[in-house]
């Protein structure tokens, strides 16, 4: 089903949603990503019908659901920390919504998702017998059984450690693609976003920042915000003069006209190329600088590489870093190309 909110306002104390306008299609996996504190959980509950609505109006399909409650808008929500409750068996906890719902199907629908979830060993047990992993999918099963046209998900991973992550990353997919219904999820975690949904939104100080594919959230940011949230580090207010970019005395090939305009260059970590001596290649852009800094993040490294007054930031792997015998202060050439270069 379609949601749509037209110039929703929530006011809470001192925090506030402003003028949300967001169209989410039917089958829909969209990522609701942004800073702490941006109000992406303020607006997953003003669409579910817990907190309320200022201003504005959320429709599903052609219905007008604003005012409606929680249990009539046939939205489902799964928390973080999971929200099961503690006296009741794990069956009786994914059984827990139907009271609340007529539904012809039975008990078909429930056999079907503690299959796809491997909940049958765990039917009989109790929440605190579980780890995380497998309270995240009885959370995620209890959501399902009402059939939702809508699954709201608020982090719903991050508590995880990595191997819980991707196994419940898989059956996310699985479940978004056996449902059919519009998936709706807040996460901090870009590879998530990446492999699960299809459009995505940056949310900042309660404003839409930037709305589209997720794939030009992160490659065609159309704010300085957004290109620092999605890890642009590399990001320069230059002057531009033909298809060149000026900045702290260097000349930037940025591949396109840009005569006369005022603004931002944005590069990826990752594709800027360290190398002791200067590339031979089709990349445009060479400069001399030396290393500044290095980090390690476990299977990678990020190089804080100067070049006059600017700082660019390179993103390595352990055997390029290795390979490279890095060290600070030693001399090295940066290189990448005009097709790597965004502008703002």
């Amino acid at each position: 089903m379609t949601i749509r909110i037209e110039n929703l306002v929530v006011d809470l104390g001192s925090f506030h949603l402003r003028d949300i306008n967001l169209t989410l299609e039917p089958g829909d996996f969209f990522a609701l990503m942004g800073p702490t504190g941006a109000g992406k959980s303020v607006l997953l509950e003003a669409l579910v019908g817990l907190v309320p609505i200022t201003g504005g109006d959320i429709f599903i399909d052609d219905r007008k659901i604003t005012n409606l409650p929680p249990e009539k808008r046939g939205i489902s929500i799964v928390y973080q920390d999971y929200a099961l409750f503690p006296h009741l068996t794990v069956l009786d906890n994914i059984r827990y919504g139907l009271r609340f719902h007529l539904h012809e199907k039975g008990a078909a629908p429930i056999d079907d998702l503690v299959g796809r979830l491997n909940l049958n060993p765990l039917l009989q047990r109790y929440p605190a017998t579980l780890s995380g992993g497998e309270q995240q999918r009885v959370a995620l099963a209890r959501a399902l059984a009402v059939s939702p046209d809508i699954l709201l998900l608020d982090e719903p991973l991050s508590a995880l450690d990595p191997n819980f992550r991707q196994d419940l990353r898989a059956h996310l997919k699985s479940l978004h693609q056996a449902s059919g219904a519009t998936f709706l999820m807040v996460t901090h975690d870009f590879s998530e976003a990446l492999s699960l949904a299809q459009r995505a939104a940056v949310m900042n100080q309660g404003e839409l920042e930037q709305v589209g594919g997720i794939e030009e959230i992160f490659c065609r940011p159309t704010s300085t915000m957004v290109a620092d949230f999605v890890g642009m580090k590399n990001l320069f207010k230059v002057e531009f003069s033909g298809s060149m970019a000026r900045v702290a005395g260097l000349e930037i090939k940025v591949g396109r006209e840009a005569e006369g305009l005022q603004g931002y260059v944005a590069i990826r970590p990752e594709d800027l190329i360290l190398s002791k001596e200067p590339l031979v290649s089709s990349v445009q852009n060479s400069f001399a600088g030396s290393v500044a800094a290095i980090r390690s993040h476990g299977f990678f490294y990020e190089i804080d590489f100067a070049v006059n007054s600017l700082i660019f930031t390179a993103v390595i792997t352990n055997h390029a870093f290795f390979d490279l015998e890095l060290a600070v202060d030693d001399g090295f050439f940066i290189s990448f190309k005009a097709t790597a270069v965004h502008l703002l």
